[in-house]
């Protein structure tokens, strides 16, 4: 599903903006990566019942097909703690028309259905650790939950480039606790864009809450990622563990199964714990035969079936198995 710039999957995903701002001296990781290959500047042709698309901010402005049978939006920006400008009103898109979570709900409003829900988000993924080139990572946890299945995430001295810092440890526990804290953040931003549809338009109703969505987690390479496979499993496990705590009704994975083994090291067996079986949409294709065809390819995840795949548009197009 990755565009290089942008994602867009056939359900309309939304990229939320990154969690939290960074402080003084803290710096943002390098994980920017998006569903889908189509460039940023919008189709504006019309749209398929059959198929569906998604969407995140390089869409931001563009006219959006319609009719859809379902959508995919970001909610991020680029980056797993930055937020897609255009999920909601903000001060740059400050209409609900604008909005590309408007545009999911209503484009599919009338599509008639398939195996996917007629609106899901999707959400980018990273492990950046505590320092990302040499300087502190300002949302790195400092301390558990109590629900950390890895234990407490602790605090330890780093010094880098001449200065000294206490942050969260390099650990899994720190690690399962930063992606449990961004899907939070996820799921928060989509509330706000909600209510803020809602509050500027009462016609249609935009659910508000995560239980109403199907979320997907968009894992690719070019996000920053460890080297020790493990505890970027935890995170992704924080991340489905955040996101079941909001009530999300279903949490599957957006990645190729190499992307997916370079990051993971694999999550075939029940070892993976969350990251079992969870439901894969896969990218690569870039006709509707080709992804098709990819409907019958082997799960990342050891699950029964694919649930989508995509082929490249501009947005990107996909496909219900």
């Amino acid at each position: 599903m990755r565009r290089r710039t942008v994602r867009i999957p056939t359900v309309v995903a939304v990229h939320l903006l990154m969690i939290g701002a960074l402080t003084v001296g803290g710096v943002s990781p390098a994980d920017a990566a998006h569903p889908g290959h189509g460039g940023g500047s919008g189709g504006g042709s019309m749209g398929s019942t059959t198929t569906g698309f998604d969407v995140s901010y390089p869409q931001c402005g563009t006219t959006l097909p319609t009719p859809a049978a379902f959508g995919v939006v970001g909610v991020n920006g680029g980056l797993a703690n930055d937020l897609n400008p255009c999920l909601g009103p903000t001060s740059s898109y400050p209409s609900y028309t604008q909005s590309e979570l408007y545009w999911a709900v209503t484009a599919t409003a009338a599509a008639a259905a398939t195996s996917q829900p007629k609106t899901s988000l999707y959400v980018n993924t990273a492990d950046p650790g505590n320092l990302f080139n040499g300087k502190p990572i300002a949302d790195w946890p400092t301390a558990s939950i109590f629900s950390d299945p890895y234990g407490s995430c602790s605090t330890v001295t780093v010094t880098s480039r001449g200065h000294t810092y206490t942050l969260g440890a390099n650990s899994d526990a720190c690690a399962w606790q930063y992606g449990y804290n961004k899907a939070n953040q996820d799921a928060a931003w989509l509330t706000s864009a909600a209510t803020v549809i809602d509050d500027q338009e009462s016609t249609v109703n935009i659910p508000t809450t995560s239980a109403s969505y199907s979320w997907w987690l968009d894992v690719e390479t070019a996000n920053t990622w460890q080297s020790d496979t493990t505890m970027n499993v935890a995170d992704l496990q924080g991340m489905v563990a955040g996101l079941e705590a909001v009530g999300a009704s279903t949490v599957g994975a957006y990645s190729t199964a190499s992307q997916w083994n370079s990051v993971t090291g694999g999550t075939t067996t029940s070892a993976a714990g969350s990251l079992y079986l969870i439901p894969n949409w896969i990218p690569g294709a870039t006709t509707l035969i080709q992804a098709e065809s990819n409907c019958n390819s082997p799960s990342f995840t050891g699950a029964t079936t694919i649930a989508m795949t995509q082929w490249t548009g501009s947005p990107d197009n996909d496909w219900a198995c």
